[in-house]
């Protein structure tokens, strides 16, 4: 198995994870679709979504698999009037992760970072470990303290 910066970074800080790997399918990377593969709930994997606005730049939100996320909400917790989800061609130049494996840990700089604050129901979420078909398990208050985030509602609500 391949040993990720995201893993090295977390050793290096002495933050506990737990590394899940699973099948990849090129043609559905959706984390509902990984979910399903691990046998995990889907409210538990979370996908790291990266935006952009225009005063404080880019921005990254992660959110549990199975939900949306609301760009109103993004905006207001960010301090901004509007924010534009990042463009994929984008993704690695910006973060250093392709779409599919794009971890919060580790990025090429650190960005403001929001968790959904669905996180802090659970003991463990999974969080890509920065390459496609392997997921790290971290507490979340332990991913939120390391990557400087705050746990907030930014999903779409029904």
């Amino acid at each position: 198995m391949t040993k990720t910066n995201a893993m090295r970074l977390l050793e290096a800080a002495k933050i506990p994870f737990e590394i899940m790997e699973y099948e990849v399918d090129e043609s559905d990377l959706s984390g509902v679709s990984t979910a399903r593969k691990t046998g995990k709930d889907p409210s538990q994997i979370f996908k790291t979504l990266v935006f952009s606005g225009e005063k404080q730049g880019y921005g990254v939100c992660c959110i549990p698999a199975c939900e949306e996320l609301d760009l109103k909400k993004t905006a207001k917790a960010f301090g901004e009037k509007k924010v534009e989800m990042l463009h994929v061609k984008d993704l690695l130049k910006v973060t250093g992760y392709i779409r599919g494996g794009c971890s919060p840990v580790g990025m090429k700089k650190p960005f403001p970072t929001v968790i959904d604050e669905t996180a802090a129901l659970f003991d463990k979420i999974y969080v890509s470990a920065g390459v496609r078909g392997i997921m790290l398990g971290i507490e979340p208050g332990a991913l939120a303290e390391y990557v400087n985030a705050k746990l907030l509602d930014v999903t779409v609500t029904e």
